[in-house]
């Protein structure tokens, strides 16, 4: 072999492996903000299994605390935006209950009714299935102060499904709730 053909494979040698370098930076760095997501999910995560757990004793497990349903749509929007969302909620635990009391002192929440009993509210309204678009719309046309996003709306909904005060619908690809008849007389 001579000097100049182990030139050019040395030369192509070079350049492939600096190609594969890069290759394996752009890939770190991928998984490197993957791990980041994965950590506030898994944070997210906690903080609900925390309170779940905190209100699991409750005589109405329903009256959850209205922040969480307000914590979920801020962090959800932060982990959509991609901007300071790890320093935002480096504490979690530490951190809740902590907004759980300036929010109620500062800005009188706490006497807002929940969530979940004013949807049950409205939902006592009608006897034919409702739609949680229909519903949130109405929500938001009785209480103006209250602007939920559908997502939370949904969850809500959801979540007295699983609890067994409303029924859940589908016909066609609309899911529809109505309430239960026997958590009325709960």
């Amino acid at each position: 072999m001579s000097s100049q053909s182990a030139a050019k494979l040395r030369s192509r040698y070079v350049e492939q492996v600096a190609s594969e370098l890069e290759e394996n930076r752009r890939r770190q760095e991928e998984l490197a903000q993957k791990m980041v997501l994965l950590k506030e999910q898994e944070t997210l995560l906690a903080d609900i299994l925390n309170l779940a757990e905190r209100y699991e004793g409750f005589a109405d497990a329903s009256r959850l605390p209205e922040q969480t349903h307000d914590e979920l749509a801020v962090a959800k929007a932060k982990r959509h935006s991609g901007t300071g969302a790890t320093a935002q909620r480096s504490t979690p635990s530490t951190a809740a209950p902590t907004k759980t009391k300036a929010k109620s002192g500062a800005k009188g929440k706490a006497q807002q009714p929940l969530l979940g009993d004013l949807l049950m509210e409205l939902l006592t309204r009608h006897d034919e299935p409702r739609l949680a678009k229909e519903l949130r719309d109405e929500l938001r046309e009785k209480h103006p102060s209250r602007n939920p996003t559908p997502q939370v709306v949904r969850n809500t909904l959801e979540s007295l499904v699983a609890k067994g005060r409303i029924q859940r619908h589908k016909q066609q690809r609309s899911v529809m709730y109505t309430l239960v008849k026997s958590a009325t007389a709960r």
